[in-house]
């Protein structure tokens, strides 16, 4: 990803919090979203030195139709040796053409190249696309469980964990 990627990320983001996430999370956070601010976020977080990983799927067009982005995980009681996928997502109207499908199999990659052993991450409990989408690339619930507060309402999360495969010798 980089910094002219930074809109179509924004869009691509908000737009699939509004798909995914309608009736799972308060209407008012959703309509709140707001592209510009979250595209200013993007760029803030790619000028900071070590930040997470970002990739972007691209169509032949060269239109931006997918964003992923990982690094450590972020739960205090994680492993050093975990990774965590913070986000992943594909434009609504681009859903089902293999975007998110490959994006997870670089990030998964890219985590293990990088030394982790596994990743983890948190999906909305009511995402039922979401999580068959995990569960066909191998991660399975590993019990953990916490409710997210969103404009004043608790939105249960499930996490998800997957061994990563180590590099290959060579």
């Amino acid at each position: 990803m980089t910094l002219a990627d930074c809109h179509a990320v924004a869009e691509i983001r908000v737009r699939g919090w509004r798909h995914a996430y309608a009736g799972l999370v308060p209407q008012a956070h959703l309509d709140a979203m707001d592209v510009a601010r979250d595209a200013e976020r993007r760029r803030a977080g790619l000028a900071s030195a070590g930040g997470p990983v970002n990739l972007v799927a691209v169509a032949p067009d060269a239109t931006v139709t997918g964003w992923a982005c990982h690094g450590p995980c972020r739960d205090s009681t994680g492993r050093p040796a975990r990774a965590e996928l913070y986000a992943l997502y594909v434009d609504p109207d681009r859903i089902g053409t293999g975007a998110g499908r490959t994006l997870l199999e670089r990030a998964t990659a890219r985590a293990g190249s990088d030394g982790f052993r596994e990743m983890a991450l948190w999906v909305l409990k009511g995402n039922t696309r979401a999580r068959r989408f995990y569960e066909r690339a191998g991660f399975r619930p590993d019990g953990a469980e916490e409710a997210v507060e969103t404009c004043g309402a608790l939105v249960p999360e499930v996490r998800y964990v997957r061994p990563l495969n180590p590099p290959e010798a060579g």
